[in-house]
Parts: C-alpha cells; structure tokens; sequence
C-alpha cells in the first residue's frame, strides 16, 4: 500500500536500507504473546504487505483466514497438540526436549489467522508446468511480507505448521482443493529473542552462509 506523496524511485535512502536490513535480521518467529490488540488499520498493512508479493505466474494464490472465534481457536490448538505429541514421538531420543519446546501461540496472540493455497491452482500452469510446487513458494513470500511489515510495526510472528492439513481444512470448511499451510499467531510480546528460539534453546544453529554457496556444479565452493 503506497502511502499518499510515495513514488517509485531507483534507490533507498541509506535509513531506508538500514530499516529494511533490520527488520530481515531482527525478525523472529514468536511463541510467547502479550494478548492485546492489533489495530485493524494496522493488520490491514499487514495484509496489504502480503498480498504484494510475488507469485510465479502472478497467479496470487494465497487466501487468508481470520479466527474471530475462540471456539474454533480452541479447536485448532487442539489439532496442533496432537501434532505435536506425534512429533514428539517421531523425534526418537529427542522427544523430552522437544516437549519442553513452546510451538505456538494460539490462545494468547491478538490475531490469529489461517493461510492457505486457494482451490483451483492447477489452472496455472505459466511457471508451474514442471514446478507445481511455486503456488507454495509463492504464498511463502506473502507470509514473509506480513511478517517483516509486522516486525516493523512492532509485533511479533508465528508460523505454526504442526497440524494434519486435511484436519484443518475440514474445520475452516474450505473447498476441496484448498490447502492450509500456515496458522499465524500475531500481536503484541513480551520482547523479541536477541537469536532464533531454537537456537537460543540449542536445539539448531544458523548454518555458515559460506557452506550453502556453490559455484556453477553442486558442492563446487563460491570463489572469493
């Protein structure tokens, strides 16, 4: 959303990049909330922010939830607990710290919305014939709009993922087709993590960038 006196231009101004740049590296995924309220002119940005992203083909194919009920909140949070319980099991040696590990923040987070892939992608077919999967990139790049337009705004993100689709699907009654990828718990917290909360809880690190860049073969390193 253009604010009135914007106009398209080549470059940033130094403050601008440095605002950008900062909300990329201070961005979190969030768990702990403050309850509170986001305001609807606000979430409204948030929403605009997401719906300006790309998308192979320009084909848009995010839809976005809201959960006003908290009914169906509470029915959510328990379709993430048995996900999360399942995880936990999977997780082998693991499971006990990971079920010391806080997932999500459904019943706390002023906002809570579903993201989903709207029904009828497969009529897209411009970037998507050997790739399908770009409809899922390309929401990616909404949820991450909203989520750096948030951080900006002062909010905390999180992007919680642990739950049966199909269950999901079926309780927000979405068409046949339809797929959720995301529920995302957003507003006001308590302070942003100076690192990542599961490194901070050492259960990953940030991989070295140098270790992720190749030069024109697979594992070939990026000369310097």
């Amino acid at each position: 959303m253009r604010r009135a006196g914007w106009k398209i231009s080549d470059m940033f101004t130094t403050d601008e990049c440095r605002a950008v740049y900062r909300a990329i590296f201070e961005r979190r995924d969030m768990r702990h909330f403050s309850g509170g309220t986001v305001a609807p002119e606000v979430m409204q940005r948030l929403l605009t922010a997401a719906h300006h992203a790309p998308s192979v083909g320009f084909m848009q194919p995010w839809r976005f939830i809201r959960i006003a009920s908290t009914s169906l909140r509470a029915q959510l949070h328990a379709l993430v607990e048995q996900e999360r319980a399942q995880t936990a099991r999977a997780l082998g040696e693991r499971e006990d710290a990971f079920m010391k590990l806080k997932v999500e923040g459904l019943r706390e987070a002023a906002e809570v919305w579903a993201v989903a892939l709207a029904d009828g992608r497969e009529v897209h077919v411009f970037g998507r014939r050997t790739l399908p999967q770009m409809d899922l990139a390309s929401a990616a790049c909404a949820i991450q709009n909203l989520w750096l337009a948030a951080r900006a705004e002062g909010l905390g993100v999180g992007w919680v993922s642990m739950f049966d689709p199909a269950a999901v699907a079926r309780l927000l009654q979405m068409p046949e087709g339809a797929e959720p990828i995301a529920l995302l718990c957003i507003g006001p917290v308590p302070a942003f993590n100076e690192e990542p909360m599961l490194q901070q809880e050492r259960w990953a690190t940030r991989s070295p960038l140098e270790t992720l860049l190749f030069e024109d073969v697979w594992g070939q390193a990026l000369r310097k």
